[in-house]
């Protein structure tokens, strides 16, 4: 992983090497449950509302100074009592998988939710993802359950895996 540099990924600088990377996961993979690429147009209200929430957007950049990857977290649940839950998402650009940048961006990922007090992690896997659920095991994600038949796409269903991180944080959680 030599050359390539950990950035906080800004609207303006990486919209479209974002929307590139999610919208090749939607037409090629079960990695979102999406069927249609997104527009550009969506990306402004995305990077809204993880900026109203402080929730992260990280990124990978290679040499170049492309952007190869990125990952970031949001709410899980609407509810209060769920405020310390996230669920998380990485993508690393096609030609670039498996050579440690996902788990770059999720271990940065874990670093900053540690440091925000939050105490679960969360990622929904494709249950047929086997490398995506290898890697999460390996950095310390446990299956929490699993939601039979939960998303068609390509034709058939799908069932969606639950992976979780409980952190040592927060020391003094409060129900307000």
């Amino acid at each position: 992983m030599t050359g390539i540099r950990m950035i906080n990924c800004h609207e303006e600088a990486h919209a479209e090497a974002i929307l590139a990377i999610l919208n090749e996961a939607i037409v090629n993979s079960t990695a979102i449950y999406d069927y249609r690429p997104r527009p550009l147009e969506s990306m402004p209200p995305w990077f809204a509302a993880k900026r109203a929430h402080g929730y992260p957007i990280v990124g990978v950049e290679d040499a170049s100074g492309e952007l190869i990857g990125f990952g970031t977290y949001g709410r899980f649940r609407d509810r209060p009592a769920y405020k310390y839950t996230v669920e998380h998402s990485v993508y690393v650009e096609r030609d670039h998988r498996g050579r440690g940048i996902g788990r770059a961006i999720l271990q940065n990922l874990i670093e900053i939710a540690r440091a925000k007090d939050l105490h679960v992690l969360v990622g929904g896997i494709d249950a047929s993802n086997k490398s995506s659920i290898t890697f999460h095991e390996r950095l310390g994600f446990r299956h929490a359950g699993t939601i039979q038949q939960a998303g068609f796409k390509f034709g058939r269903w799908l069932d969606l895996a639950f992976y979780q991180m409980v952190l040592n944080t927060p020391k003094n959680p409060s129900d307000g």
